[in-house]
């Protein structure tokens, strides 16, 4: 009979815990149990030890693989970090108010930020920054162009598929829409864009960056003074709005020459 020390016995038993790793989708601990067992044996670790730091670790992997998933699905044309951003060249900007937003409050409290400025102020760093930090801890998000919003609804709408596609923009805890207001919006996108808004109201976190200061936004919607009025009583009931003002820092280079 095969004792429990039997080379044999030992290795069954090891195939048998690797099959449960693998069927219970713990992959660090199927890469890593062996690693820990000679660290527990070197150290001294008693087995709760021992199972401890090795479900920590997986822990630890698995959220680092569900933020890994959120990054992308965000699809974020180029992430961006706070650190990142270069505060001298704004001549106003209320640097308070923004890194008090990297608390995320605003996403607990389904709350909303506009971004206003002119370009290559970076309006669209700060909120893709913003939407990175939700990933990190965890919360579904989207970075669009308000235009692309549009273009996938009427392509949507064409095939009967329009529900669908207005949930894919509503359902996300975060929602970051770029470029409000830089292109001209008909009938059909100002109506596609104040549905969404309304339904997210109050359910999730709309992020938007835009050119233009509220009382010219009826121009963004069609000249539709109603909806615009509706869209933004919804948008700013719970709302922070950044301001920033300057030049370009596009073109800064050119600036100091």
């Amino acid at each position: 009979m095969a004792t429990r020390r039997d080379p044999a016995h030992v290795q069954a038993n090891v195939q048998t815990m690797r099959s449960q790793f693998s069927a219970l989708n713990l992959p660090f601990m199927l890469e890593n149990y062996q690693a820990f067992a000679q660290t527990a044996a070197d150290k001294h670790w008693s087995h709760l030890d021992y199972l401890t730091e090795l479900l920590g670790g997986e822990a630890a992997a698995r959220d680092d693989r569900r933020v890994q998933r959120c990054i992308k699905l965000a699809r974020f044309p180029v992430l961006k970090t706070l650190d990142q951003f270069d505060w001298n060249w704004p001549t106003k900007i209320n640097r308070l108010l923004i890194q008090n937003l990297f608390h995320l409050d605003f996403v607990a409290n389904n709350a909303n930020v506009v971004f206003i400025s002119g370009t290559g102020l970076g309006k669209s760093h700060l909120m893709t920054a913003l939407g990175h930090a939700a990933c990190l801890r965890g919360h579904s998000v989207l970075f669009t162009g308000a235009i692309d919003i549009i273009n996938s609804l009427a392509a949507a709408q064409a095939t009967g598929a329009i529900k669908q596609a207005l949930n894919h923009y509503i359902k996300p805890r975060v929602l970051c829409i770029d470029e409000l207001g830089y292109l001209p919006i008909d009938k059909f996108g100002a109506d596609c864009l104040f549905q969404i808004i309304s339904h997210r109201y109050e359910r999730g976190a709309t992020l938007v960056t835009t050119n233009r200061i509220y009382k010219n936004w009826a121009s963004i919607f069609d000249k539709d003074a109603v909806l615009t009025s509706a869209l933004l009583d919804r948008l700013l009931h719970h709302a922070e709005t950044v301001l920033i003002e300057g030049k370009s820092y596009r073109s800064k280079d050119q600036v100091e020459v």
